[in-house]
C-alpha cells in the first residue's frame, strides 16, 4: 500500500510539473537497440530541463517521424520499416494532460517511410516512403484521415524516376519529405534519388485522386545534390531546402506553386563527402532565423539570419551539436531553447537560445535517449 501511494505521489508530482511549466516533448526513435519507440516528457520552459523519467512510453516499431494535427488532438507517426512493412500509426492526444492513446495502424504503401505531413484541411496524411532499396524504391502515398482520427488505406501513390547521378545512392527514387504550401493549395515532394522537388496541386474534394501535377510539375536541382527537407516561410513567399548530398541550403521565391531559386549556400567548407550530410531545417518562431543541421563528420548546427524582404540568408553562427548525427532538432515554444536529437550518440542535447540575436549559447542538458530521430512539442 505504501509503495502504491509513493508511486501515485510521484505520478501526481510529474503531472503538476508538466502542467505548471506548459510544454511537453514528444520523441520518436529507432528501435533497433534499446528504445521502446515513442516517448512523452515534461519540459521546463524556464530552465530548459527535460523531466525524467518520461511521462509516457509507447511501444512502437521505428516511429521515426511525428506529425501533430493543427488542433493538437491527433498524433501520426511513420514506422520506418522496410521489406513491405512500412506503416503509419495514429494516436489521440488527451486535451487534459496530453496522454497518447493508440487508434490504429495501416500500411504506408511503401518501404521505410521517413516523413509525413497533413493536408491543410486535415483530410489526408501525405507520406514520404524513402525506399532504401532501388527496387521498388521510394514513393509518395496519400492516406485518408477519418473524423475519428483513424487512418485509412492509401488512396493514391506516385513514384518518380531516379536521376542516377550517384549510382550508389540514386539508383532509385527516394522521397524524403512531403509538405504543403501555407495556403494548402500545393504539395511538394522532395526526392533525394531524383534530384527534384515534385509539385502537386491539391484537391480535397477528389477522394480517389487528391493530388495532380501542378503547372510547374517539378523543380530541377543539381545532379547528385539529393534534396531532403523543404520548409516554407509563414507568409508562403519563400521556401528553404536542404540538399543532403551536397550539404547546401537553397532559398526559393514562391508564387502560386512555382519555386524560383534565389540563393544557394554551402553548409561546410570541407570537400570530403563524409562531411556532407545536410539534415533538418527549422525557422525560429518569429521567422527571423533559419537553423540547419549538417551530420556526417561535421555534426554542426548553422544559424542564418533571414532578410525580411528577399528571404535570403546570412550565416551568423556555426556550432557543434556535441554529439553524433543530429537527425532532427526542435525549438521550444518560448524560443529560448533548441533541442537536438543526436541519433548515433543516443542523446538529446538542450541548448540555450537567444530569441533576439538567434545565437545558440550554452548546453543546459544532455539526456540519454536511445536513437532519437524526431522531436515535437505539445503546448
Amino acid at each position: 500500500m505504501k509503495r502504491q501511494l509513493t508511486t501515485l505521489l510521484i505520478a501526481s508530482a510529474m503531472s503538476v510539473f508538466a502542467t505548471a511549466h506548459g510544454a511537453q516533448l514528444l520523441v520518436g526513435s529507432y528501435t533497433d537497440g534499446a528504445s521502446e519507440g515513442l516517448y512523452r516528457y515534461a519540459f521546463d520552459s524556464d530552465s530548459g530541463q527535460i523531466g525524467t523519467p518520461p511521462l509516457q512510453v509507447l511501444k512502437s516499431e521505428n516511429p521515426s517521424w511525428l506529425t501533430i494535427s493543427f488542433d493538437q488532438k491527433l498524433l501520426f507517426a511513420v514506422n520506418e520499416n522496410g521489406a513491405g512493412k512500412g506503416q503509419a500509426s495514429s494516436f489521440s492526444i488527451s486535451a487534459k494532460d496530453f496522454t497518447l492513446k493508440p487508434l490504429n495502424q495501416v500500411s504506408s504503401a511503401g518501404d521505410e517511410p521517413t516523413h509525413a505531413s497533413l493536408s491543410h484541411d486535415q483530410r489526408y496524411l501525405f507520406v514520404a516512403n524513402y525506399g532504401v532499396q532501388p527496387t521498388p524504391g521510394g514513393s509518395l502515398s496519400v492516406l485518408p484521415v477519418a473524423k475519428d482520427g483513424k487512418l485509412g488505406d492509401s488512396v493514391q501513390q506516385d513514384q518518380h524516376k531516379a536521376s542516377g547521378a550517384n549510382p550508389q545512392r540514386q539508383a532509385g527514387p527516394h522521397v524524403h519529405s512531403v509538405v504543403s504550401s501555407p495556403d494548402g493549395h500545393y504539395v511538394f515532394a522532395s526526392d533525394l534519388g531524383a534530384d527534384k522537388v515534385f509539385v502537386y496541386q491539391y484537391d480535397g474534394a477528389s477522394p480517389k485522386h487528391p493530388l495532380s501535377p501542378a503547372k510547374m510539375p517539378a523543380v530541377d536541382l543539381p545532379p547528385g545534390s539529393g534534396p531532403r527537407h523543404l520548409l516554407f516561410s509563414k507568409d508562403g513567399k519563400h521556401a528553404y531546402l536542404t540538399l543532403e548530398m551536397s550539404a547546401q541550403v537553397v532559398v526559393f521565391d514562391h508564387v502560386d506553386g512555382a519555386l524560383t531559386e534565389r540563393q544557394r549556400l554551402p553548409l561546410t567548407e570541407q570537400n570530403d563527402a563524409s562531411a556532407k550530410a545536410a539534415g533538418a531545417l527549422h525557422l525560429s518562431p518569429d521567422g527571423r532565423f533559419l537553423y540547419v543541421s549538417n551530420r556526417g563528420t561535421a555534426n554542426e548546427l548553422l544559424v542564418f539570419a533571414v532578410d525580411d524582404d528577399s528571404g535570403k540568408l546570412m550565416q551568423v553562427q556555426r556550432r557543434s551539436v556535441e554529439g553524433d548525427h543530429p537527425r532532427e532538432f526542435a525549438i521550444d515554444p518560448t524560443g529560448k531553447f533548441l533541442l537536438v536529437a543526436n541519433q548515433k550518440s543516443n542523446e538529446i542535447v538542450v541548448i540555450r537560445r537567444d530569441p533576439r540575436s538567434g545565437m545558440l549559447g550554452e548546453t543546459v542538458q544532455k539526456l540519454v535517449q536511445d536513437a532519437p530521430s524526431d522531436l515535437k512539442f505539445l503546448d
